[in-house]
Protein backbone atom coordinates (compact mmCIF):
# COMPACT_ATOMS: atom_id res chain seq x y z
CA UNK A 1 0.00 0.00 0.00
CA UNK A 2 2.79 2.20 1.11
CA UNK A 3 4.47 1.84 -2.42
CA UNK A 4 1.40 2.65 -4.25
CA UNK A 5 0.76 5.80 -2.34
CA UNK A 6 4.36 6.60 -3.30
CA UNK A 7 4.24 6.18 -6.43
CA UNK A 8 1.40 8.08 -6.92
CA UNK A 9 2.57 11.51 -4.59
CA UNK A 10 5.62 11.34 -7.36
CA UNK A 11 3.07 10.77 -10.15
CA UNK A 12 1.04 13.90 -8.98
CA UNK A 13 4.86 15.99 -8.07
CA UNK A 14 5.89 15.68 -11.17
CA UNK A 15 2.35 16.85 -13.17
CA UNK A 16 2.70 19.78 -10.56
CA UNK A 17 6.08 20.41 -11.86
CA UNK A 18 5.01 20.32 -15.40
CA UNK A 19 2.23 22.15 -15.04
CA UNK A 20 4.20 25.19 -13.63
CA UNK A 21 6.93 25.19 -16.11
CA UNK A 22 5.24 27.05 -18.67
CA UNK A 23 3.75 29.19 -15.80
CA UNK A 24 4.00 33.18 -16.80
CA UNK A 25 5.13 32.25 -20.34
CA UNK A 26 1.74 34.07 -22.18
CA UNK A 27 1.58 36.81 -19.43
CA UNK A 28 5.31 37.52 -19.88
CA UNK A 29 4.89 37.81 -23.28
CA UNK A 30 1.90 40.24 -22.99
CA UNK A 31 4.13 42.38 -20.66
CA UNK A 32 7.02 42.21 -22.97
CA UNK A 33 4.88 43.53 -25.47
CA UNK A 34 3.58 46.18 -23.96
CA UNK A 35 0.09 45.30 -24.95
CA UNK A 36 -2.69 42.65 -24.90
CA UNK A 37 -4.08 41.17 -28.09
CA UNK A 38 -7.83 40.36 -27.51
CA UNK A 39 -9.70 37.95 -30.40
CA UNK A 40 -13.11 39.44 -30.83
CA UNK A 41 -15.82 38.88 -33.44
CA UNK A 42 -16.23 40.43 -36.71
CA UNK A 43 -19.18 42.85 -35.13
CA UNK A 44 -21.79 42.76 -33.32
CA UNK A 45 -23.73 45.57 -31.75
CA UNK A 46 -23.39 45.97 -28.07
CA UNK A 47 -20.84 43.61 -27.89
CA UNK A 48 -18.12 43.88 -30.06
CA UNK A 49 -18.39 46.89 -32.88
CA UNK A 50 -15.86 49.13 -34.19
CA UNK A 51 -17.08 52.88 -34.01
CA UNK A 52 -17.19 55.72 -36.83
CA UNK A 53 -13.54 56.23 -35.90
CA UNK A 54 -12.27 52.82 -35.70
CA UNK A 55 -12.97 52.41 -31.63
CA UNK A 56 -13.67 49.08 -30.55
CA UNK A 57 -16.73 49.18 -28.29
CA UNK A 58 -19.22 46.99 -26.31
CA UNK A 59 -19.04 44.58 -23.58
CA UNK A 60 -16.69 41.95 -24.80
CA UNK A 61 -14.57 45.04 -25.71
CA UNK A 62 -14.87 46.21 -21.91
CA UNK A 63 -13.61 42.59 -20.71
CA UNK A 64 -10.18 42.67 -22.73
CA UNK A 65 -10.05 46.77 -21.74
CA UNK A 66 -10.45 45.94 -17.99
CA UNK A 67 -7.38 42.96 -18.40
CA UNK A 68 -5.22 45.56 -20.02
CA UNK A 69 -5.87 47.41 -16.72
CA UNK A 70 -5.05 44.66 -14.65
CA UNK A 71 -1.93 43.95 -16.14
CA UNK A 72 -1.07 47.47 -17.34
CA UNK A 73 -2.91 49.73 -15.52
CA UNK A 74 -4.28 51.29 -18.68
CA UNK A 75 -7.48 50.13 -20.41
CA UNK A 76 -6.22 51.20 -23.83
CA UNK A 77 -3.21 48.75 -24.04
CA UNK A 78 -5.36 46.44 -26.23
CA UNK A 79 -4.85 45.31 -29.94
CA UNK A 80 -8.00 43.84 -31.30
CA UNK A 81 -8.32 41.15 -33.79
CA UNK A 82 -11.64 40.59 -35.87
CA UNK A 83 -11.97 36.36 -35.92
CA UNK A 84 -14.95 34.78 -37.46
CA UNK A 85 -16.27 31.86 -35.40
CA UNK A 86 -14.24 29.44 -37.54
CA UNK A 87 -10.99 31.39 -37.19
CA UNK A 88 -11.24 32.00 -33.41
CA UNK A 89 -10.27 28.47 -31.59
CA UNK A 90 -7.07 28.14 -34.25
CA UNK A 91 -5.78 31.67 -33.71
CA UNK A 92 -5.88 31.51 -29.87
CA UNK A 93 -4.20 28.18 -30.26
CA UNK A 94 -1.60 29.23 -32.39
CA UNK A 95 -0.46 32.07 -30.69
CA UNK A 96 -1.69 34.75 -32.95
CA UNK A 97 -4.34 36.55 -29.72
CA UNK A 98 -3.80 36.07 -26.16
CA UNK A 99 -7.11 35.82 -25.11
CA UNK A 100 -10.56 35.58 -27.10
CA UNK A 101 -13.60 37.48 -25.72
CA UNK A 102 -16.05 37.47 -28.50
CA UNK A 103 -19.13 35.56 -27.44
CA UNK A 104 -17.86 32.30 -27.04
CA UNK A 105 -19.77 29.77 -25.17
CA UNK A 106 -18.09 27.22 -22.85
CA UNK A 107 -18.87 23.76 -23.28
CA UNK A 108 -16.78 20.53 -21.97
CA UNK A 109 -15.20 19.55 -25.19
CA UNK A 110 -13.87 23.09 -25.44
CA UNK A 111 -12.87 23.26 -22.15
CA UNK A 112 -11.15 20.63 -22.60
CA UNK A 113 -10.20 18.68 -25.90
CA UNK A 114 -9.29 22.22 -27.80
CA UNK A 115 -6.41 23.32 -25.05
CA UNK A 116 -8.25 25.89 -23.79
CA UNK A 117 -9.43 27.74 -20.68
CA UNK A 118 -12.52 29.09 -20.16
CA UNK A 119 -12.67 31.53 -17.23
CA UNK A 120 -15.69 33.84 -15.44
CA UNK A 121 -18.87 33.58 -17.15
CA UNK A 122 -19.31 37.56 -18.66
CA UNK A 123 -22.79 36.81 -20.44
CA UNK A 124 -25.37 34.15 -19.76
CA UNK A 125 -27.28 33.96 -23.11
CA UNK A 126 -29.19 31.36 -24.92
CA UNK A 127 -29.82 30.48 -28.61
CA UNK A 128 -33.35 31.71 -30.26
CA UNK A 129 -34.91 32.46 -33.65
CA UNK A 130 -35.51 35.76 -35.51
CA UNK A 131 -38.05 35.59 -38.73
CA UNK A 132 -39.80 37.97 -41.22
CA UNK A 133 -42.94 38.99 -39.51
CA UNK A 134 -44.57 38.23 -42.86
CA UNK A 135 -43.94 35.07 -42.32
CA UNK A 136 -47.05 34.79 -39.44
CA UNK A 137 -44.70 32.50 -37.69
CA UNK A 138 -45.46 32.43 -33.72
CA UNK A 139 -43.37 29.52 -32.46
CA UNK A 140 -40.44 27.93 -33.66
CA UNK A 141 -42.39 24.53 -33.61
CA UNK A 142 -43.79 26.40 -36.20
CA UNK A 143 -40.30 25.94 -38.52
CA UNK A 144 -41.18 22.68 -40.12
CA UNK A 145 -38.92 22.78 -43.59
CA UNK A 146 -37.66 26.34 -43.11
CA UNK A 147 -34.50 27.36 -44.68
CA UNK A 148 -32.08 28.78 -41.89
CA UNK A 149 -28.99 31.04 -41.98
CA UNK A 150 -26.58 29.90 -39.51
CA UNK A 151 -22.67 30.47 -38.98
CA UNK A 152 -20.11 27.05 -39.07
CA UNK A 153 -17.90 25.75 -35.88
CA UNK A 154 -20.71 27.04 -33.32
CA UNK A 155 -22.88 25.42 -30.66
CA UNK A 156 -26.00 27.81 -32.70
CA UNK A 157 -25.10 25.37 -35.53
CA UNK A 158 -24.96 21.89 -33.75
CA UNK A 159 -28.08 22.83 -31.21
CA UNK A 160 -30.05 23.73 -34.26
CA UNK A 161 -29.71 20.28 -35.16
CA UNK A 162 -30.95 18.91 -32.30
CA UNK A 163 -33.58 20.96 -31.83
CA UNK A 164 -35.35 19.55 -35.17
CA UNK A 165 -34.77 16.15 -34.30
CA UNK A 166 -36.23 16.14 -31.14
CA UNK A 167 -39.21 18.11 -32.44
CA UNK A 168 -39.06 15.77 -35.80
CA UNK A 169 -38.83 19.05 -37.98
CA UNK A 170 -36.93 19.37 -41.28
CA UNK A 171 -34.87 22.38 -42.34
CA UNK A 172 -32.41 22.98 -45.21
CA UNK A 173 -29.16 25.14 -43.62
CA UNK A 174 -27.98 28.13 -44.70
CA UNK A 175 -24.47 27.81 -43.70
CA UNK A 176 -22.42 31.09 -43.72
CA UNK A 177 -19.01 32.49 -41.71
CA UNK A 178 -19.25 36.31 -41.40
CA UNK A 179 -21.63 37.55 -39.42
CA UNK A 180 -22.35 40.42 -42.14
CA UNK A 181 -22.96 38.07 -44.61
CA UNK A 182 -24.96 36.20 -42.55
CA UNK A 183 -27.40 39.26 -42.19
CA UNK A 184 -26.99 40.12 -45.19
CA UNK A 185 -28.46 36.59 -46.31
CA UNK A 186 -30.96 37.00 -44.41
CA UNK A 187 -32.33 40.26 -44.39
CA UNK A 188 -31.76 39.86 -48.12
CA UNK A 189 -34.81 36.68 -48.03
CA UNK A 190 -32.02 34.30 -48.93
CA UNK A 191 -33.25 32.09 -45.56
CA UNK A 192 -36.56 32.46 -43.40
CA UNK A 193 -34.88 31.95 -39.61
CA UNK A 194 -31.74 33.44 -38.71
CA UNK A 195 -30.59 31.70 -35.35
CA UNK A 196 -28.13 32.96 -33.19
CA UNK A 197 -27.85 33.76 -29.19
CA UNK A 198 -30.73 35.47 -28.87
CA UNK A 199 -28.82 38.34 -27.70
CA UNK A 200 -27.14 39.05 -31.02
CA UNK A 201 -30.11 38.67 -32.49
CA UNK A 202 -31.77 41.24 -30.60
CA UNK A 203 -28.52 43.41 -31.08
CA UNK A 204 -29.00 43.05 -35.26
CA UNK A 205 -33.06 43.58 -35.15
CA UNK A 206 -31.91 47.14 -33.40
CA UNK A 207 -28.73 47.74 -35.38
CA UNK A 208 -28.81 46.37 -38.85
CA UNK A 209 -32.34 45.99 -40.27
CA UNK A 210 -31.53 47.65 -44.03
CA UNK A 211 -34.06 50.22 -44.97
CA UNK A 212 -36.15 50.58 -45.77
CA UNK A 213 -37.49 47.88 -43.55
CA UNK A 214 -37.59 48.47 -39.81
CA UNK A 215 -37.27 46.20 -36.65
CA UNK A 216 -40.90 45.92 -36.42
CA UNK A 217 -40.48 44.18 -39.77
CA UNK A 218 -38.84 41.02 -37.91
CA UNK A 219 -40.01 39.09 -34.86
CA UNK A 220 -37.87 37.24 -32.26
CA UNK A 221 -39.75 33.78 -31.61
CA UNK A 222 -40.12 33.10 -27.72
CA UNK A 223 -38.08 29.64 -27.34
CA UNK A 224 -34.78 29.28 -26.31
CA UNK A 225 -33.59 26.20 -27.02
CA UNK A 226 -29.90 26.27 -25.20
CA UNK A 227 -27.69 27.48 -22.97
CA UNK A 228 -24.83 29.27 -23.54
CA UNK A 229 -22.72 30.82 -21.27
CA UNK A 230 -20.18 33.21 -22.76
CA UNK A 231 -16.88 33.45 -21.79
CA UNK A 232 -13.45 34.68 -22.05
CA UNK A 233 -11.13 31.68 -23.24
CA UNK A 234 -6.74 31.34 -22.83
CA UNK A 235 -4.75 28.47 -23.53
CA UNK A 236 -3.89 26.19 -21.18
CA UNK A 237 -0.49 26.22 -19.54
CA UNK A 238 -0.11 29.57 -17.86
CA UNK A 239 -2.63 29.59 -14.91
CA UNK A 240 -1.37 33.34 -13.81
CA UNK A 241 -2.82 35.10 -16.70
CA UNK A 242 -6.00 32.83 -16.87
CA UNK A 243 -6.23 33.59 -12.87
CA UNK A 244 -5.46 37.32 -14.03
CA UNK A 245 -8.41 37.59 -16.75
CA UNK A 246 -10.63 35.23 -14.15
CA UNK A 247 -10.63 37.49 -11.38
CA UNK A 248 -11.03 40.82 -13.90
CA UNK A 249 -14.58 39.97 -14.48
CA UNK A 250 -14.86 38.70 -10.88
CA UNK A 251 -13.64 42.23 -9.80
CA UNK A 252 -16.05 43.97 -12.18
CA UNK A 253 -19.11 41.76 -10.10
CA UNK A 254 -17.56 42.26 -7.25
CA UNK A 255 -17.20 45.85 -7.33
CA UNK A 256 -21.23 46.66 -8.59
CA UNK A 257 -21.77 44.76 -5.44
CA UNK A 258 -20.48 46.77 -2.89
CA UNK A 259 -21.76 49.98 -4.75
CA UNK A 260 -18.15 50.99 -6.15
CA UNK A 261 -18.43 52.78 -9.77
CA UNK A 262 -16.16 54.68 -12.11
CA UNK A 263 -17.87 58.01 -10.65
CA UNK A 264 -17.89 57.44 -6.62
CA UNK A 265 -14.52 55.06 -6.54
CA UNK A 266 -12.02 57.74 -5.90
CA UNK A 267 -14.43 58.88 -2.87
CA UNK A 268 -14.61 54.97 -2.10
CA UNK A 269 -10.90 54.84 -1.50
CA UNK A 270 -11.50 56.38 1.58
CA UNK A 271 -14.45 54.13 2.79
CA UNK A 272 -13.62 51.83 6.09
CA UNK A 273 -15.46 49.07 4.88
CA UNK A 274 -13.05 46.17 5.40
CA UNK A 275 -14.04 44.53 2.38
CA UNK A 276 -14.18 47.43 0.05
CA UNK A 277 -10.82 48.60 1.76
CA UNK A 278 -9.95 44.87 0.53
CA UNK A 279 -10.86 45.05 -3.19
CA UNK A 280 -9.79 48.48 -4.00
CA UNK A 281 -5.95 47.68 -2.69
CA UNK A 282 -6.52 50.42 0.37
CA UNK A 283 -5.38 47.01 2.39
CA UNK A 284 -2.79 45.38 0.53
CA UNK A 285 -2.58 41.84 -0.70
CA UNK A 286 -5.06 41.18 -3.54
CA UNK A 287 -2.75 42.65 -5.85
CA UNK A 288 0.36 40.53 -4.73
CA UNK A 289 -1.57 37.34 -4.53
CA UNK A 290 -2.67 38.17 -8.29
CA UNK A 291 0.79 39.02 -9.40
CA UNK A 292 -0.55 42.75 -10.60
CA UNK A 293 -0.37 46.39 -8.69
CA UNK A 294 -2.57 47.02 -5.43
CA UNK A 295 -4.71 48.80 -7.06
CA UNK A 296 -5.58 46.64 -10.01
CA UNK A 297 -9.54 46.91 -9.29
CA UNK A 298 -9.31 50.43 -8.87
CA UNK A 299 -7.91 50.95 -12.45
CA UNK A 300 -10.66 48.52 -13.29
CA UNK A 301 -13.75 50.72 -12.25
CA UNK A 302 -12.10 54.18 -12.58
CA UNK A 303 -10.96 53.06 -16.25
CA UNK A 304 -14.10 50.78 -17.44
CA UNK A 305 -16.69 50.95 -14.55
CA UNK A 306 -18.15 48.01 -12.93
CA UNK A 307 -19.97 44.79 -14.33
CA UNK A 308 -23.45 46.84 -14.18
CA UNK A 309 -22.14 49.83 -15.64
CA UNK A 310 -20.87 48.00 -18.44
CA UNK A 311 -23.66 46.52 -19.16
CA UNK A 312 -26.18 49.51 -18.43
CA UNK A 313 -23.74 51.42 -21.27
CA UNK A 314 -23.23 48.63 -24.09
CA UNK A 315 -26.85 46.53 -24.33
CA UNK A 316 -28.53 46.94 -21.29
CA UNK A 317 -30.93 50.73 -20.59
CA UNK A 318 -28.29 52.52 -21.24
CA UNK A 319 -28.18 51.35 -24.85
CA UNK A 320 -30.22 51.21 -28.15
CA UNK A 321 -30.48 47.43 -27.76
CA UNK A 322 -31.80 47.92 -24.12
CA UNK A 323 -31.75 44.04 -23.09
CA UNK A 324 -32.91 43.66 -19.57
CA UNK A 325 -30.48 42.09 -17.40
CA UNK A 326 -32.45 39.08 -16.26
CA UNK A 327 -29.86 36.22 -16.00
CA UNK A 328 -27.47 38.40 -15.75
CA UNK A 329 -28.03 40.34 -13.06
CA UNK A 330 -26.35 40.68 -9.58
CA UNK A 331 -27.44 37.29 -7.81
CA UNK A 332 -28.48 39.77 -5.05
CA UNK A 333 -31.48 40.43 -7.69
CA UNK A 334 -31.88 37.05 -9.01
CA UNK A 335 -29.65 36.92 -11.48
CA UNK A 336 -26.50 34.38 -11.74
CA UNK A 337 -23.79 36.91 -11.71
CA UNK A 338 -21.84 36.09 -8.85
CA UNK A 339 -18.52 36.92 -7.61
CA UNK A 340 -15.87 34.75 -5.23
CA UNK A 341 -14.93 36.83 -2.20
CA UNK A 342 -12.05 39.66 -2.71
CA UNK A 343 -9.87 38.84 0.30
Amino acid sequence: MRNITMAAATGLAAMVLSGTAGAGQILDAVKSRGNLICGVGTGTAGFMLADSQGKWVGLDVDVCRAVAATIFGDAEKVKYVPLTSQQRFTALQSGEVDMLSNNTTLTLTRDTALGLDFTAVTYYDGQGFMVPKKLGVKSAKELDGATVCVAPGTTTELNLADYFRANKMNFKPVVIEKADEIRAAFFSGRCDVYTTDSSALAAVRVANVPAPLTQDDFVILPEIISKEPLAPAVRHGDNQFADIVRWTQYAMVEAEENGITSKNVDEMLKSDNPTIKRILGVTPGMGKALGVDEKWVYNIIKQVGNYGESFDRNVGMGSPLKIDRGLNNLWTKGGLQYAPPIR
